[in-house]
Formats: structure tokens, sequence, C-alpha cells
């Protein structure tokens, strides 16, 4: 933690005082620190430092609240500090504006300009032009080699049929691509950062696809959001499996069931 500390200080040009907090995550590291000046500034580490910065860069240019970028290198990521002071309790609604802002933002196709990665895990984020086909090949194939082969059979089922079941050209909306409540930052009711982003563009049901995996929003967030279109319930099932399928790859044989519940409610 020392030396990702130090190198948030050599990033920012100044000489570090102490560290005020320190996070080590299932993926990444992160350190609060002071500098010498009185600054202060979040230190992450990997996977792709660079990569994040763009993201939050993008989000932030959305109107969507994210932490400013201070300075970036391949290995380190600065950040500034926001209040982070409450809980989603009190914030479902302002989430919901959050992501309605977030989701407006538009690409012309979906992907991402470089590919991204949870630890070990690499998001593959090629540009398409065709939404299933982006999903079925870019986000639920690439588990195959990496899954038992009755569970790879019924995913290569699924994505056969994803053109009958997604529509074939959403508006490419900006994605978070990781949004669950720990990487929104709360202060009051308000939310004042959503951090840790995996972003790429495709259907903005992805992302709330995702928030409802663990424990859902309730009314307030879904009347702040916007209307949905109709079918979004039963293309939750099949968005929640890329970030099921993560779960599985990275912890272990405690989220298989996870997988072959959504995929039972997917019909497969």
């Amino acid at each position: 933690m020392s030396g990702l500390a130090e190198a948030g200080a050599d990033l920012l040009g100044g000489e570090l005082a102490r560290i005020l907090g320190r996070h080590g995550g299932d993926l990444s590291s992160l350190v609060h620190i002071a500098l010498a000046d009185g600054r202060e500034a979040i230190v992450k580490g990997g996977p792709a430092p660079l990569v994040e910065a763009e993201m939050l860069e993008a989000i932030a240019a959305t109107g969507a609240p994210a932490p400013k970028v201070l300075a970036a290198s391949e290995t380190a990521l600065a950040m500034e500090v926001l209040p982070d002071t409450g809980g989603l309790a009190r914030a479902w609604p302002s989430l919901g504006r959050a992501l309605a802002s977030l989701h407006a933002g538009r690409g012309e196709r979906y992907g991402w300009k470089r590919d991204f990665a949870f630890g070990p895990v690499v998001i593959v984020n090629d540009f398409a032009e065709d939404w299933p086909a982006f999903w079925g090949e870019r986000r639920l194939l690439t588990s195959l080699p990496h899954i038992g082969s009755g569970l790879a059979r019924r995913i290569e089922g699924l994505v056969a049929d994803l053109p009958n079941r997604l529509p074939a050209r959403p508006a490419p909306a900006l994605l978070h691509g990781d949004m669950w409540a720990g990487n929104v930052l709360v202060a009051g009711s308000e939310v004042s950062g959503l951090i840790d982003p995996a972003c790429y563009y495709g259907d903005g049901e992805v992302d709330l696809a995702m928030l409802a995996l663990f424990g859902g929003p309730g009314e307030d967030f879904y009347a702040a959001y916007g209307r949905l279109e109709p079918g979004h319930e039963a293309r939750r099932h099949i968005y929640q499996l890329w970030p099921a399928l993560v779960h599985l790859r990275l912890f272990g044989g405690g989220y298989q069931g996870m997988v072959e519940r959504l995929l039972r409610a997917a019909g497969t």
C-alpha cells in the first residue's frame, strides 16, 4: 500500500505526508493520501488506470456524478476525494436521476475503444453494430472455456436465440458496467459519485439488471429513472447472466446456483 501511496504522490507532484485510509478489495487496491501541501486524493491501482480515467471522464461528461481525475499513469489513478456519508436507502431517487443522465450519453456502436478487466477476467469490448451479437459474443460466450460443459451448452443455446430475445439496435447508452451499491458514493440523500466503472456503450437495461442482482431498488428509483421498455423483465435475466458468470469465474462454485437460476428464468 505504501508503494501505491508514493506512486499517487509522485503523480500529483507532491510529497506524501500520510495515508489516511486503506482498502484492499478483491480486484484492486486503494488508498486515501494526504500530501505535505494539504491536498488529498484517492489513489487506485490496476487493472488499467489510464482506461479507468477515460471512463470516469466519460461519465462526468454526461452530467452524472463521478470523481474528478487528478492524474493517471499505467500503474495508478489519482482522484478527488468525494463525500461518502450516507447510504442508498435515502438516495434511490438520486441514483435514478444519475443513471438517467449517464444513459443519455450516446455512442455510435456497442462496445468501448479498449478492453478492460475484472481482475483476471478480461472484458472484451470490440465494437459491434448488432446488440444481440455483442452480448452473446463479447459477454456470454467468453466464459465458456472457464465453466462446466453443461452450463456451456445451455448458454450456447441461449446465445443462439438472442436475436429473438434482445432488441437488435437499442440506443447505445453509456453504461457504468459494474453497477451495484458498493460502487455508489452517497452524501445525505444524494449520490456524490459513481466509482469503479467498467464502461462501454450498450442497452441501458444492463446497468439496471446488475443493480437488481443482489437486491434491487424500489419504485422511487424507477420513477426517477424513467419509463422502461416493454419486456424488460424477461431481458433482465439475460443481462444478469454476465455478472453472475463473472462472479462464478472470480469466486468459485458458490455462484453456480445463481447462474443456473438465471438460465432457468430465461427458459434455458
